[in-house]
């Protein structure tokens, strides 16, 4: 059974806030239905692109599931961590069907 960690992964470049409430408000939802939540709006600003998917992929690597925010195929980033999370096998939730 895969463990019940989840990482959030969305766009956060050029959102109000950098997204920080859409992942805040789906990182609680998540916790009340018995996961382990990988939430990067928690991480500090002011780190480089490079320093925040240095601390990410790993985060993901640990995780048994991603949750995809809407928005995401905006986002290189949000894309990459998908891509790494499909190569792993984690399973998916997306947070709304792209249209």
């Amino acid at each position: 059974m895969q463990n019940k960690i989840c990482y959030i992964a969305g766009p956060i470049t050029g959102y109000e806030n950098f997204n920080h409430h859409n992942f805040n408000m789906n990182a609680k939802f998540l916790e009340e239905d018995g996961f382990q939540v990988f939430n990067p709006a928690t991480l500090p600003s002011g780190l480089t692109e490079q320093q925040y998917m240095a601390i990410c992929l790993p985060m993901v690597m640990a995780s048994g599931y991603i949750y995809v925010l809407s928005g995401y195929k905006e986002s290189k980033g949000a894309m990459a961590e998908l891509a790494l999370a499909e190569k792993l096998g984690l399973q998916v939730i997306y947070d709304q069907p792209e249209i």
